[in-house]
């Protein structure tokens, strides 16, 4: 391979690396949408003189009728025992519903424990008020036109429940409040067997006047949440407006623009037939759904002082004639960022099999409609989602055929490769080519010696008449690029790759090599370094090396570079991968490290079959000797000075 064609390679390489490291260094803001100065009226919950309706604030959160049975800091079990609670138990649900406000605000997931480690606890998502770390979602009714405010139930109204009542899969619950003047709130809430609540809400006026009043929900997270903060995933708050997905992070929220009457800072966004919105973590993620074709007021706010965040869906004022029953029903999703969970939402139905997936989604079913408008992109599938959506799809159809996400990782490069097999070729037989026109080149410098004009001017026609392109050795890698950033958001974002196992010390894809020699490679049973620290960085695990040995072979199949500074930038390339991809995830380093692999083997075949044998082991052994190939070339060149021979001094 000739100067020209490793300068590009070279080039390209250290090009990515420098994004790499920009980007985390550096990560790009997320952009807010543009917030209107005064919230508009337009399509929004409105009294009969057409005035915007707030809902109340989150309990604790300012003044209101009702005040929080347990102060702010108290232990999680002390919250949950302030308030009478109705049980919920599901195959994967557990928690309870508060009768204070009828707050759904303790929910953990059986199916999923905080780490590997035997004992764990199971992951909680909802914690109630008063409490540590308090997140819940609360439903209810604000007053319009005459009706006074302590004619609906609150924030912290107690309501009334059925002795014995549990919450599951087959018994929805109804919870009752009497206003004494003659109206009746009811609150029917059920929940299927996996994550998702609905919520049907009813008043029932037994006086002789019509009422107004109108239905919200919110969700309410006090405090910022520990997050990855990572510049690839996206934590905060996720919405969807009419087929519109925005993002906002918890500091993009905090900047939100300042609304006297909202008592906070506070973005209204209309949807005028689906949409939904919640908080999102790496994995959990919590959602208000109103009924499909329902408009109403997506509102995003932050309670400043009390440092709450806040979801809110506000619908259109109803009015109840006397005598009759108004009602409104909503969903709420609480619970894990499954991809098959949440397509079954999406779809209205449960999807049999990954082809029922694929039917579904390139719509080749006769269905018309969606349950809930693209609800798989709460998913954070990035810029590059034409990449990740159709990865991520593959590498769990053929986990669930194999049974081991590790290998499934595997099959995947497998099927990658032989997807960019003909570029691949092409790039292979031109990197054959060069090498059998290398004596030509080395004619070529010899005639133009110091002349770098004339000998590039040599070098193109040379490529020209052999119809070799110097530049085709590099599209494979530049294809690799996008692909291996797409894997890895795949592999850092999806909820499937945690805790996915591969075989021995490898319990979890989606973490670091727990193997290092501080502990023999896995045969000691306590934890490698921790991955931010430095040590870490030093005693890598076997999953690094294998990668490092696996670049360092493929380099091998070629010659050093005659330059002497490329010769030594690409001998220690394969190191510094090493080192920086040690604290990745498992699952990408072995991504990484079938692909060197592959590629050793095609790029070795097809250089054979077109006569160009590479000398691999005298590769490696040059690159052992005291003197590289490239330094005992410049030692052997001419360099146009005569020394004169050095004579001892006999005197």
């Amino acid at each position: 391979m000739d100067d020209q064609n490793k300068n590009l390679i070279l080039a390209t390489v250290l090009s990515a690396l420098v994004m790499l490291v920009w980007f985390v260094l550096f990560p790009p803001e997320q952009q807010a949408p543009t917030v209107a100065e005064t919230p508009t009226n337009d399509g929004l919950v409105v009294d009969a003189e057409g005035g915007a309706i707030t809902p109340p604030a989150a309990p604790g959160v300012t003044a209101t009728p009702d005040t929080l049975a347990v102060t702010p800091g108290a232990s999680r079990s002390t919250a949950l025992a302030a308030a009478t609670r109705i049980p919920v138990e599901t195959p994967r649900l557990t928690g309870s519903i508060s009768l204070n406000g009828g707050r759904i605000d303790d929910i953990s997931m059986l199916d999923y424990r905080e780490t590997l480690d035997e004992g764990s606890p199971i992951v909680t998502l909802l914690n109630p008020a008063g409490g540590p770390s308090a997140y819940y979602a609360l439903h209810g009714w604000v007053p319009a036109g005459d009706l006074p405010s302590d004619a609906v139930p609150g924030p912290n109204t107690v309501w009334s429940a059925p002795p014995g009542a549990t919450l599951t899969p087959d018994s929805p619950v109804t919870l009752t409040w009497d206003n004494g003047a003659g109206l009746i709130f009811q609150r029917e809430i059920s929940v299927d067997a996996d994550f998702m609540f609905s919520i049907r809400q009813s008043v029932e006026n037994t006086t002789d006047a019509s009422i107004r009043l109108a239905p919200y929900g919110l969700i309410a997270r006090h405090g910022e949440p520990d997050t990855v903060n990572f510049f690839i995933l996206h934590e905060g708050v996720v919405q969807k407006i009419d087929g519109e997905l925005a993002e906002l992070d918890y500091g993009d929220v905090t900047d939100l623009d300042p609304v006297a009457a909202e008592g906070g800072r506070v973005e209204i966004r209309q949807v005028e037939a689906s949409g939904w919105l919640g908080f999102t973590d790496k994995y959990w993620m919590t959602t208000l759904i109103p009924a499909e074709a329902q408009s109403f007021a997506s509102v995003v706010k932050y309670v400043e002082g009390a440092d709450i965040y806040q979801t809110e869906t506000r619908l259109p004022a109803i009015t109840v004639e006397p005598g009759a029953t108004g009602a409104s029903a909503s969903r709420l999703f609480a619970g894990a960022k499954e991809w098959a969970t949440i397509r079954n939402y999406e779809a209205g139905r449960e999807l049999g099999g990954l082809g029922d997936h694929l039917a579904y989604t390139f719509g080749l079913t006769d269905e018309t409609g969606q349950e809930v408008d693209r609800f798989i992109d709460s998913i954070d599938w990035g810029w590059f989602y034409f990449l990740t959506k159709p990865i991520f799809m593959g590498l769990h159809g053929l986990n669930v055929v194999i049974g081991n996400m590790g290998i499934a990782i595997i099959v995947l490069t497998l099927i990658i490769k032989a997807i960019l097999l003909p570029l691949a070729y092409k790039s292979y037989v031109s990197m054959a080519r060069m090498k059998e026109l290398q004596p030509e080149m080395e004619k070529l410098k010899e005639k133009a010696g110091d002349d770098r004009q004339k000998l590039q001017q040599g070098m193109m026609e040379l490529y020209k008449t052999n119809k070799v392109n110097p530049a085709a050795g590099c599209l494979p890698i530049l294809l690799q690029i996008p692909i291996f950033f797409s894997l890895y958001k795949v592999i850092f974002v999806t909820l499937e790759l945690r805790h996915a196992p591969f075989f021995g010390p490898f319990q979890d894809l989606s973490a670091p090599d727990p193997t290092s020699i501080m502990n023999l490679f896995g045969l000691l049973h306590f934890a490698a370094p921790d991955p931010s620290s430095v040590l870490a960085l030093v005693f890598i695990g076997i999953l690094p090396i294998l990668l490092g040995i696996s670049m360092w072979l493929q380099q091998k199949l070629n010659p050093a570079p005659t330059d002497p500074t490329q010769a030594m930038i690409f001998a220690y390339l394969p190191w510094v991968f090493m080192f920086m991809l040690g604290g990745f995830a498992s699952g990408l380093v072995i991504y990484w490290i079938a692909n060197n692999t592959i590629t050793f083997i095609q790029q070795y075949s097809i250089m054979r079959s077109h006569g160009s044998k590479p000398d691999l082991f005298g590769n490696i052994k040059a690159s052992f000797a005291k003197k590289t190939p490239a330094a005992a070339n410049e030692a052997k060149a001419p360099t146009g000075k005569s020394k004169a021979p050095k004579t001892k001094d006999k005197s």
